[in-house]
């Protein structure tokens, strides 16, 4: 029997079956169907008999009914292709199909050219009768006209834009602050800067490198995982999503917070609960905008460059003029009271690398990167050199205008920066550096969401956070679940231990990375390397990285042991739930778990 000879029984069945007297009855017997499709000669009469009576009522249903029942014929049809002659029993024990658990699968298409027949029991196998979590390959032997996919929209300018977004957030902002406070002195402090910027630009030349050599998305997560296997990489991911992206993203939340409440509040303190809340709204409004248009963000994204580069070019253009003016005697004896403790140093070092961090969350969205050989490269190379000089030069226009210890005691550097310079147009800057926050939020939820989502990919996070929804080709779930866990991360009170916390985890995994990267040269020496380093740039990273990462064992004893115990407690869960069979009552609930999460999010998961 033909598919187009189904297609017509099942049409007029619909007719009948799915609008009853509401319009709305949502079940159909599969059953049903099939001893109509067994006896097509006999059902061809009977149903076409009845086709011009119902085609009255079939006209009057609304255009969406209608558009919903004949997908449900294409996909009924599919079903009773793979199944033969067997019974059909998907979506429960009385042979009853749910119309909602096809609503992940309205994209399906069946094949437009050619006829495929019925296939006989003896070459197909019965229909499990438990729902499986739809996939955009699941068909018959034909074409699928629609493919559910990660789209390569992003050129070289949306790249620079996405790495400059990222690193000029809310850190230069809050960081100078951290930065004076452990190195002690001002001359100290603009060294340390000029430094993590170099650090920021030798470990971008070693990402290049990477980027290229193994084109995945995931970014540290993919490299680790070519280089030293499972285990490790699981171990960067769950540290990932459990410290440095969220905390990352609390953190950009809270200084947007503080910046739009601050002017509401002059010379007096503002209610943590407010902070707190705004933080919240922004956190949730940016992921329902990645949700629904990874274009729109990127357009955003745009916009909000123009805010970041405002508010730096008053603070570096305040500063020259202050120095121009004669007022240099924050910069007399400049190393006066430098910190000798060299764990100190490399906690300084901590609170620059935050302002520079995101340097290398463009090779999060290698497989979205429009020709990635040559833009990802690129992209670096414009932004770093870029992003180092100008923080330079907002440091010390910072200093030109206020005292080392009127940086020390201010929450918001910029507003109090505003404060000393303007009387009237003191607002203007905390919007400025309100927006630049905002907009950093925005793409480092867009890029960190697809580390969650490559691995889930891989097996490493349940099947759930890898779907791609239908219609907006956005990992939503992943987004959704990122979006949680920086909620949750907002009920901290401490901006810079949370700094200490990210900085010294992400730290110890690119250390992992960079090692890979060598262990990659010995071990793999034919691999093709589109972008190759000179040996001695990745040493010189790997040492310096060994340096900030051990150093603050014994001055930050507790933070560091707090980001290691977290890192030590995935390995029992990568034992229990990856790398052993799952118990079946686990594959189960995941299985349930992924189908839930299908039809809420209209997701499949992706090619």
């Amino acid at each position: 029997m033909l598919i187009s000879d189904a297609g017509k029984i099942l049409r007029l069945d619909m007719k009948t079956w799915l609008f009853g007297s509401g319009g709305s009855l949502s079940i159909f017997s599969a059953v049903d169907i099939y001893h109509k499709l067994a006896d097509p000669i006999q059902s061809n009469k009977s149903h076409l008999m009845k086709s011009k009576q119902l085609d009255h009522d079939w006209q009057r249903l609304p255009p969406a009914s209608i558009y919903l029942t004949d997908r449900i014929v294409q996909l009924a049809s599919t079903v009773l292709v793979r199944c033969g002659q067997n019974l059909v029993t998907v979506g429960g024990d009385c042979g009853c199909v749910k119309l909602r658990t096809f609503t992940t699968a309205l994209r399906l298409r069946m094949p437009h050219k050619g006829m495929m027949q019925l296939p006989t029991s003896e070459t197909t196998e019965p229909l499990s009768t438990e729902m499986e979590p739809m996939t955009p390959t699941q068909d018959t032997g034909g074409d699928i006209n629609h493919e559910t996919k990660l789209k390569k929209e992003l050129g070289l300018l949306e790249g620079v834009a996405i790495i400059l977004g990222i690193i000029i957030g809310s850190g230069i902002f809050i960081s100078p602050k951290g930065v004076l406070e452990e190195t002690g002195s001002v001359g100290m402090s603009l060294v340390v800067w000029i430094m993590c910027g170099l650090l920021s630009m030798v470990g971008a030349l070693c990402y290049a490198e990477l980027g290229t050599s193994i084109p995945k998305s995931g970014g540290d997560y993919a490299y680790i995982n070519t280089a030293f296997g499972s285990l490790p990489s699981f171990l960067f991911l769950w540290d990932a999503n459990l410290i440095f992206v969220p905390t990352t993203n609390a953190i950009m939340g809270l200084t947007f917070a503080k910046y739009v409440i601050q002017p509401f509040f002059p010379g007096c303190e503002m209610p943590e609960a407010a902070i707190r809340l705004i933080a919240a709204l922004a956190i949730c409004f940016l992921t329902f905008i990645n949700c629904w248009n990874v274009r729109l963000t990127t357009k955003l994204q745009d916009l909000f460059m123009i805010t970041k580069v405002g508010a730096l070019l008053i603070i570096i253009l305040a500063g020259m003029v202050y120095l121009c003016m004669g007022h240099t005697s924050n910069f007399d004896n400049a190393f006066k009271g430098t910190s000798t403790e060299p764990g100190q140093i490399a906690v300084s070092f901590y609170s620059g690398i935050f302002s520079y961090a995101g340097w290398n969350y463009l090779n999060f969205m290698t497989e979205e990167l429009q020709n990635p050989f040559v833009n990802l490269p690129r992209a670096i190379y414009i932004s770093l050199p870029l992003v180092t000089l100008v923080y330079v030069l907002a440091n010390i226009g910072y200093l030109a205008v206020l005292s080392p210890t009127d940086m020390l005691a201010s929450d918001a550097i910029a507003v109090t920066f505003a404060d000393r310079l303007m009387s009237s147009g003191n607002w203007v800057m905390p919007l400025l550096v309100a927006l630049s926050a905002f907009g950093g939020l925005s793409v480092h939820i867009m890029t960190s969401s697809r580390l969650c989502f490559v691995g889930a990919r891989q097996g490493h996070f349940p099947d759930c956070l890898s779907l791609i929804n239908t219609k907006c080709s956005t990992p939503m779930s992943s987004l959704v679940f990122l979006g949680v866990l920086s909620l949750v991360y907002l009920c901290t009170t401490d901006i810079y231990m949370l700094i200490e916390y990210s900085s010294f985890v992400e730290s110890m995994f690119i250390l992992c990375s960079i090692a890979g990267l060598l262990y990659l040269r010995w071990k793999c020496p034919d691999m093709e390397r589109p972008i190759k380093i000179n040996i001695i740039i990745p040493i010189m990273f790997l040492l310096i990285c060994g340096f900030l990462v051990f150093l603050p064992l014994y001055v930050r004893p507790f933070e560091v042991g707090m980001g290691l115990l977290i890192t030590a407690s995935g390995i029992p869960v990568y034992f229990l739930f990856i790398y052993i069979n799952k118990p079946p009552v686990i594959k189960r609930v995941l299985r349930n778990l992924t189908v839930t999460t299908q039809n809420l999010f209209m997701s499949v998961k992706g090619d």
